[in-house]
């Protein structure tokens, strides 16, 4: 705690969280370099490119080479690469009737053909693993198959609401790779097995996962040469383009000074720009995770300045000012809110002008409203806690799938990686859509699992398992459990909104799928934002810093 005297009236004190401060040194990231920039790999990277379109469309492949395949590429992080002739293999599998005697055969290449199916839109019903069961469970022998289990555990979390099969594979998979996992006899698989009960392939991070993934596959038995040699070169060449994005963000960000100025709130540049690689990873998003990486960054201070320093009247001053957006309506507020302001102004106006000069749309108004009701929401999490009001898990998630700041990234996000950018588009993120909705809830259930115990520490509103705790009375180890659950429960009822027809592009629909995924692990034991341990410089270092050997 400090006391800060503000206008020579009676002491305000200011909570303090005592964040760590920033390990990764401006000058640090200027260092940062690779060898696999410029156009020196061009070449190489488009003939082994030609090699796999030659291999995805090769029909005499056999079925479940096929799909091994595209789940390889999309594993490895080079999907993005072969969309339309994944699509376009993945529609004549799902045409094919011939597909049916995979299914009834052979658990994996069923369960496999079921995941990828619905990854991609298609309808595929549950009831394909009905050849697996009797009497209404899964077959006592399918035990033996840990391959097969595997790839059905993986499916499950492809399903939907009410699907009782899936519900019933769960229960049946994740009881038997608990029990063997550790005593499988192939090291490759029995490795796979510890990784997905770690977290679902849907719950990672696609980036972070394309880096182990690229170890694992070249230690596989049947590992495509030149696969391998792809993922390598495409993953170097990418992570080079992350390291000046980096820089750039670095240099503004220094030259910025907030943090210097507004020292109680958290320094975490690289940790935003490593949330943008999570959710945007491709190459062709470099402005959307330059722009909304920033945005993050201004965004983590002006949550600390309504979390813990400000006061009430001053955050009900800031909101207001958010409202009006007017630099000459800033008077009332402390020296410390202005300078936030101003920064948070300047940020995005200048996004502003560069999309009206480039595309001739205002947007404006579309990050204004987005910006005001993120406030509102930070205002009522405030007035909570200075209240000591405890509110329900419902009305905490309803003002919490807004307040995680999930809807400003993604219509930021959308802006910066639209071209052209639609009005329809805009005004369907702006309304809240089901997909948006329930990502936002869930984005906050897995952020209060990691970091809620610390928020509780230093003082803040009760968080989802605190407010769980309260009305119904439980432990927190209950709570907790609940937590998982429920957080099963929102992916679910995701995986129905891909389902359906949305009219966003699909990048963006990724980009929210994939800021789920980057919560998960970001905050999976901890507050891996705002504390530095271990697992959050290797992130950086396999992300950023260090290329894979060829």
């Amino acid at each position: 705690m400090s006391t800060l005297i503000v206008n020579h009236s009676l002491p305000v004190v200011r909570r303090s969280a005592n964040y760590e401060p920033c390990i990764w040194d401006a000058d640090f990231v200027q260092t940062l370099a690779t060898d696999y920039t410029g156009e020196r790999f061009n070449g190489r990277v488009n003939e082994l490119k030609g090699n796999v379109i030659g291999m995805l469309n090769d029909v005499a492949k056999p079925n479940l080479d096929r799909l091994e395949l595209i789940d390889y590429l999309q594993r490895l992080g080079l999907g993005y690469h072969f969309e339309q002739e994944i699509k376009s293999a993945l529609t004549k599998m799902y045409e094919d009737p011939s597909y049916e005697t995979l299914e009834r055969n052979d658990l994996h290449g069923a369960a496999l053909r079921f995941r990828l199916l619905r990854q991609h839109g298609f309808n595929i019903s549950q009831n394909v693993f009905e050849y697996f069961m009797e009497n209404g469970s899964f077959k006592g022998c399918l035990c033996e198959d840990a391959k097969g289990v595997l790839s059905l555990y993986e499916a499950y979390y492809f399903s939907s609401e009410g699907e009782s099969i899936m519900e019933d594979a769960w229960s049946f998979t994740s009881k038997i790779l608990s029990e063997n996992s550790g005593n499988i006899i192939d090291p490759i698989l029995d490795m796979k097995v510890k990784h997905a009960l770690e977290l679902p392939l849907n719950w990672r991070m696609p980036r972070l996962e394309a880096r182990w993934y690229i170890d694992l596959y070249a230690r596989s038995n049947n590992m495509i040469p030149a696969v391998l040699e792809l993922a390598k070169l495409d993953y170097n060449i990418v992570q080079g383009l992350y390291q000046e994005e980096l820089k750039i963000a670095s240099k503004w960000w220094k030259k910025l000074r907030l943090s210097t100025k507004l020292g109680f709130a958290r320094d975490r540049l690289v940790e935003s720009y490593i949330w943008m690689v999570g959710i945007a990873p491709e190459p062709q998003f470099g402005y959307c995770r330059l722009e909304a990486a920033k945005a993050i960054q201004i965004i983590s201070v002006i949550d600390d300045i309504y979390d813990i320093y400000g006061t009430v009247n001053e955050l009900e001053l800031f909101t207001d000012a958010i409202e009006r957006w007017d630099i000459n309506s800033l008077q009332p507020l402390p020296d410390y809110m202005r300078t936030c302001f101003l920064a948070l102004y300047n940020f995005v106006n200048e996004i502003v002008y560069h999309i009206f000069r480039e595309q001739n749309v205002d947007v404006l108004p579309n990050l204004k409203k987005g910006l005001i009701e993120l406030m509102k929401c930070y205002l009522v999490e405030a007035r909570w806690y200075h209240a000591g009001y405890k509110p329900t898990l419902e009305e905490y998630l309803e003002n919490g799938k807004v307040s995680i700041a999930m809807p400003i990234v993604m219509i930021l996000s959308y802006i910066c990686s639209a071209n052209p950018i639609k009005k329809e588009e805009l005004e369907f993120l702006e309304d809240m859509p089901d997909m948006l909705n329930l990502s936002g809830k869930l984005c906050r259930i897995i952020d209060d699992y990691g970091t809620s115990s610390d928020e509780i520490a230093r003082g803040d509103v009760p968080k989802s398992i605190q407010c769980h705790m309260f009305h119904n009375g439980t432990s927190e180890e209950v709570a907790r459990a609940e937590m998982r659950d429920l957080m099963r429960k929102k992916w679910r009822e995701i995986n129905a909104c891909r389902a359906r027809d949305m009219p966003v592009s699909c990048p963006c629909t990724e980009f929210m799928l994939n800021c789920a995924r980057s919560s998960h692990y970001i905050y999976y034991t901890s507050d891996g934002f705002a504390v530095h341990d271990d697992r959050s410089k290797n992130t950086l270092f396999s992300l950023i810093v260090q290329p894979v050997l060829l």
